[in-house]
């Protein structure tokens, strides 16, 4: 069992905290946000998405709370050097803050604070550090040179193992996607100014708009794909929704097929093989709300799929944008922790 600090309790860092409490290799013993500690443990047990956490938490005492009894310390520090890691036998992190995303800016967690890992719930395009979407490059983490990896970003996760199956099978000489996601905590509920992000659009009230606004997935998907630079883009549309997002999948393949192959092609890979676990197949009439605390990366909307003239393939893939990434990310801190710091075989085995 290795020990284990969040920084950032926000939407993933919560998520992420719940789905590793409850793998017996990571003993989470510290959080640190700048929130006060009562929001922290309130937020942790009640979430208006995903329901009441059926653990028992309370917090009646400066600097820690407790779930099911056993005490997590808390901290509010803006810079996370001055977290004394070494004293809690803190071995791991789970960056969740989305503000370190320069090896620069992470390097401390190995140099200064004696860390031995960090998994970080954003991207970071340096050669230096290692962007992993499970199921499709992790076999890339090799003997775990690089110290500090990401989980990339939540659509990464929902387009890559798509990306995955249609370059296998058909190849792609070019595409681009448009995910329809929910509204995040970088838009504004009424119309204000926002400090957050430079898009004036995303000052405009998010619970109210269609919001066209930029998406890091397509161009990020050379970080796993290097092949494909220069092959895909994308935008976003957030909508005024809460949680369960849609990722629109459009590639022109290199060889002719038609929708009924391309379903056989995606539900075979959600069967079997490195995606299974990972990619879901649909060929039911749902919704939205139906993908509400999916913990896949993505799930194929058979009912969808279409291609026009041999060669333009579309392909609905949805994915809760919180559950499903944040599973991944306690999924891939195991892995991690036992290749490298235990040194033992992981639970999770995609291949």
């Amino acid at each position: 069992m290795v020990k284990v600090a969040v920084n950032g309790f926000g939407r993933i860092g919560r998520l992420v905290f719940r789905y590793a409490w409850d793998d017996p290799s990571l003993e989470i013993v510290h959080v640190n946000d700048l929130c006060s500690v009562e929001s922290a443990a309130y937020l942790l047990k009640y979430d208006s998405v995903h329901g009441t956490w059926g653990k028992e938490v309370v917090q009646d005492k400066p600097g820690y709370f407790t779930v099911d009894g056993k005490q997590v310390t808390f901290s509010s520090k803006r810079n996370y050097t001055s977290i004394d890691f070494r004293a809690m036998g803190v071995d791991m992190v789970l960056e969740c803050t989305g503000k370190f995303l320069t090896m620069e800016s992470l390097n401390p967690y190995i140099d200064t604070c004696g860390v031995k890992r960090v998994v970080v719930s954003a991207p970071v395009k340096e050669p230096a550090c290692l962007n992993v979407v499970l199921g499709c490059n992790d076999k890339l983490l090799g003997k775990g040179e690089k110290k500090i990896i990401t989980n990339a970003s939540c659509t990464t996760n929902c387009l890559a193992p798509v990306v995955k199956v249609i370059m296998e099978k058909f190849g792609i000489k070019h595409g681009c996607i448009t995910t329809i996601h929910d509204v995040t905590g970088t838009q504004t509920l009424v119309d204000m100014p926002n400090t957050k992000k430079s898009d004036l659009r995303r000052a405009r009230s998010g619970m109210l708009n269609l919001c066209p606004t930029s998406t890091g997935s397509a161009t990020a998907i050379v970080e796993i794909y290097p092949q494909l630079k220069g092959k895909l883009n994308g935008l976003a549309v957030r909508v005024p929704l809460l949680n369960a997002s849609l990722t629109d999948c459009v590639f022109e393949v290199e060889t002719p097929t038609n929708a009924v192959q391309v379903n056989a092609a995606l539900k075979s890979a959600s069967l079997k093989g490195p995606l299974k676990g990972i990619m879901g197949y649909n060929d039911l009439p749902l919704v939205s709300t139906d993908y509400t605390n999916s913990t896949l990366s993505c799930v194929i909307d058979g009912l969808s799929t279409q291609v026009i003239d041999g060669t333009m393939v579309k392909i609905y893939a949805w994915y809760d944008n919180e559950t499903g990434y944040s599973k991944r990310m306690q999924e891939l801190a195991h892995i991690v922790n036992a290749k490298f710091i235990e040194h033992k075989k992981p639970e999770y085995v995609y291949e």
